[in-house]
């Protein structure tokens, strides 16, 4: 058990910063950091931002349908600028750059995010989908006109029925050998394709996933392109109705689509990984089938990553309002006879907002790792079956990040309201939209509780099976063998020991002795805890089944402790970035935005362990001395950021014209 002793100081360049002595920031330089390699293509965003600002006030001035048609106007008219297809391949029109594709979107996120959303829908997955699935005839004949706007598409994947579940759709493709065509058919309402972005008013052309039916034998869920509409009119034996209103995000038309027989040629099969001979032969260089589906569907997490980053984003909105309102509204006296004193003066204003500004940063960094890694992995363009380890470990990632990056916005943009006061309610100063069309970030792209259960999954199997390929049943059956043993070995509490005892003092002590804001110590704190709680999923569902009980049960009764771990995961991998970023920073950094990144980083450290600090105290790395010293730390890191706040949310680089707060700053 942890002492009682009071925590030691150390001498991290946060110890020797007082409030009489703020850092100075260099704000265009850390925008330049935080740009990284496409600030170019970033800053072509911002300047479009700025010139289609009036969408703003156009989402509360039109009605339905006019906004509609207005935000596809902007759609095309940034698809001009080249800003929406840069990932799709230079040849048909794009810029051939994933990671910069992701960077644009993310940066989109600071305008309206029904324009964001849209853009997602056409060029990431309904283009996207043509490119990953399809092969060459498929890019000759859609992919040009997907890049300059001319065809607009769906990504008909989600039925009413069935979301996170995809295996399982109800929508089936039955193919003709005689007629050489498949036959989409809609299985009952409960298969109807619902939710479909561009369907109820736009779109021409869906990527529909149905289940392949060749010779009375199922096949698995494939892709297929099906017209939608053909000269303006829905297509024959196509039923398509409109959504309605939403939450939010009213400018993008979505809508469930119903397929009556609907009768495409053999070629409209989406055939990368699969297809089908002429005289019906099913032919597929992946034999397996969960292995081919979860291949084919590991092409598209390039959604996951977008979403993660946008949400990220469009959480720094929110702060960048709120930080700006707090260093100019006045609340209260502090002594008798004294002007009222600003929000960001109070100290529990300080503990409301730089946290979140904190973990914001941290996030932006996490953010960097998987969208480097989502472009490595496709820029190598490996061929199915080969560098599946770096694929498993990018779609796990993705997973995560998306999760807790989207929880992150809707929390964030709460807070950031509530310290608005009534002024935050009201719509012209944004947060009524940035909350209504965040909020479905949570769900879409994977529901966060699912990704994080497919986290886990990951990590109790060691990436030793395609991602997603167990289900709550298969993924108890293979914890119940050898694997679970060797889950339990690799992170035992002494083993764990032994990688910190060489990097921080106090050996066996080293959750007493090493100071708070040693990053190691940091680090080690939230492997502890991530080590820990795998561990104990894989002992608690290995004891379940032992003991005779029904498997199904045993996951359900576990799953949030299977959350739990991979949440854990999750942040220290976010800690990690933020760590690596700060060892890596460039030599020439302005000491003053060295000396910021630092105490961003502290907090966010410090105020993660903070938050979680009964389940350290209660399984033994956490005394009750340490914790209010932590809690010490935590507030004196917000003191030391308070004087340059607002240059911390400027560097964020979001245009004037986005912060549409007149009321606020």
């Amino acid at each position: 058990m942890a002492s009682d002793t009071a925590a030691p100081t150390d001498t991290a360049p946060t110890a020797a910063v007082d409030t009489a002595n703020p850092p100075e920031v260099d704000v265009p330089a850390l925008t330049r950091l935080l740009d990284g390699a496409y600030a170019d293509v970033r800053d072509l965003v911002r300047d479009n931002l700025a010139t289609y600002a009036s969408v703003l006030e156009e989402a509360d001035e039109l009605g339905i349908d006019d906004f509609r048609d207005r935000v596809r106007e902007v759609v095309l008219e940034l698809a001009a600028t080249g800003q929406t297809a840069l990932g799709l391949p230079e040849e048909y029109g794009g810029g051939g750059d994933l990671g910069a594709s992701v960077a644009a979107f993310e940066t989109l996120a600071f305008g309206d995010l029904s324009v964001l959303v849209k853009v997602g829908v056409q060029f990431g997955l309904f283009g996207g989908a043509i490119l990953q699935l399809g092969t060459e005839r498929h890019h000759e004949a859609y992919l040009r006109d997907i890049a300059s706007g001319r065809l607009m598409g769906c990504f008909a994947m989600t039925e009413t029925g069935h979301g996170s579940n995809v295996q399982a759709l109800g929508t089936v493709a039955t193919y003709d050998a005689d007629a050489r065509e498949f036959v989409i058919t809609t299985g009952g309402d409960q298969a109807r394709k619902d939710y479909i972005g561009n369907a109820a008013r736009h779109g021409e052309l869906a990527v529909v996933f149905a289940q392949l039916e060749v010779g009375g034998r199922r096949e698995g869920v494939h892709a297929f392109v099906v017209p939608i509409r053909v000269g303006g009119e829905v297509a024959p034996g196509v039923r398509i109705e409109d959504d309605g209103r939403k939450m939010g995000l009213n400018g993008v038309d979505n809508g469930r689509i119903w397929f009556d027989d609907v009768r495409v040629p053999r070629e409209a099969l989406l055939n990368r990984f699969a297809d089908v001979t002429p005289d019906g032969a099913y032919e597929s260089p992946i034999e397996n089938p969960d292995r081919r589906f979860f291949t084919m569907l590991g092409t598209l997490v390039q959604g996951r990553v977008s979403v993660g980053g946008a949400g990220i984003n469009a959480a720094k909105v929110a702060l960048a309002i709120a930080v700006r309102y707090a260093v100019r509204r006045r609340q209260f006296e502090a002594t008798p006879g004294a002007e009222e004193q600003l929000l960001l003066d109070y100290g529990l204003h300080q503990r409301r907002l730089l946290p979140l500004v904190a973990r914001t940063y941290a996030l932006h960094f996490a953010q960097d790792v998987v969208r480097t890694q989502l472009h490595e992995v496709f820029s190598a363009a490996p061929e199915a079956g080969s560098g599946e380890a770096a694929r498993r470990e990018l779609e796990a990632r993705a997973a995560g990040t998306k999760a807790i990056g989207t929880w992150h916005t809707t929390r964030t943009i709460q807070e950031c309201r509530e310290a608005c006061g009534g002024a935050g309610y009201l719509a012209v100063n944004r947060f009524a939209a940035l909350k209504a069309d965040t909020d479905v970030f949570t769900t879409f792209e994977g529901d966060n509780h699912v990704l994080l259960q497919l986290v886990a999954k990951g990590l109790l199997t060691d990436y030793a099976s395609e991602f997603e390929d167990l289900d709550q049943l298969g993924m108890v059956r293979f914890v119940a063998g050898l694997a679970v043993e060797t889950v339990i070995e690799k992170t035992s509490v002494h083993k764990l020991l032994e990688r910190v005892r060489d990097l921080l003092p106090g050996g066996d002590e080293w959750d007493q002795e090493a100071g708070l804001l040693d990053s190691e110590y940091q680090l080690a704190m939230l492997r502890f805890r991530e080590e820990h709680m795998l561990a104990g999923v894989a002992r608690r569902l290995k004891r379940g089944v032992d003991q005779g009980l029904d498997p199904g049960a045993v996951f359900s009764e576990a799953q949030d402790h299977v959350v739990g771990a991979a949440r854990a995961h999750v942040e220290r991998l976010v800690l990690e970035a933020f760590v690596d970023r700060m060892r890596a920073l460039p030599d020439d950094t302005p000491e003053g935005n060295r000396v910021a990144l630092g105490l961003l980083c502290d907090l966010f450290a410090l105020s993660t362990i903070e938050a979680d600090r009964a389940w350290f105290m209660e399984h033994g790395r956490l005394s009750v001395q340490r914790s209010k010293a932590i809690t010490r730390e935590v507030n004196r890191h917000c003191r030391l950021l308070r004087p340059v706040a607002v240059d911390l949310v400027d560097a964020w680089g979001i245009p004037a014209q986005m912060l549409r707060a007149p009321d606020l700053i």
